[in-house]
């Protein structure tokens, strides 16, 4: 939803950079994988610390790597190539798995229950990718759902940040609006589907 209103504005905004780093001879895939392994470790090594602000703002800067790769392979002269739009969407379901995986460690150490719902925010966020993939192999088109990658992301991210900051009850409520969210859109996604066969 969010993302395919804010995706050309955007484009356009980051094109002349993007074409900048190609002309340095950087590939899309670098940049890729340079913001992945990033976005990962800062993941896995603040949040399990309970530094979530440090790690959110790591993460949020590394993580516009991912709108740069995309952007490069399309203006590339090579273009965009199903090798790297598989590993950018490999690599996502990796990055986004490391941020709850992060934060479920911290709780879990602190005894916090919330770490349930961390786990169900992590199952629900690799099932709506899944069933898109699945669908799509049955030629069926299942890119709906009330929360995307770009807000389930914005979500997180927003909530352990403010988090760190001290702002009162932001993680617990960012998690379980997730939790809500990717199953209502696990469950709109398979609805796509039934109705389509």
């Amino acid at each position: 939803m969010l993302s395919a209103r804010l995706k050309p504005a955007v484009t356009r905004a980051i094109t002349p950079v993007a074409s900048a780093a190609l002309r340095l001879g950087i590939t899309p895939n670098a940049v890729t994988w340079t913001g992945a392994i990033a976005v990962v470790a800062s993941a896995l090594y603040f949040y399990p610390k309970g530094d979530f602000f440090k790690g959110t703002l790591i993460i949020c800067i590394m993580a516009l790597s991912d709108l740069f790769d995309g952007t490069m392979a399309r203006i590339s002269q090579k273009g965009s190539s199903k090798w790297g739009g598989f590993l950018d969407s490999t690599i996502d379901r990796i990055t986004d798995s490391a941020i709850l995986i992060g934060v479920c460690v911290y709780l879990i150490n602190k005894q916090d229950q919330l770490a349930t719902i961390v786990l169900v925010t992590l199952v629900t966020g690799m099932l709506v990718p899944y069933i898109r993939a699945k669908a799509e192999s049955f030629n069926i088109e299942c890119s709906g759902g009330i929360a995307e990658r770009t807000e389930r992301l914005i979500i997180s991210l927003a909530a352990i940040g403010f988090e760190g900051l001290g702002v009162p009850y932001t993680l617990s409520f960012g998690m379980w609006l997730l939790a809500v969210l990717g199953t209502y859109t696990v469950i709109q996604r398979m609805l796509i589907v039934k109705r389509a066969m």
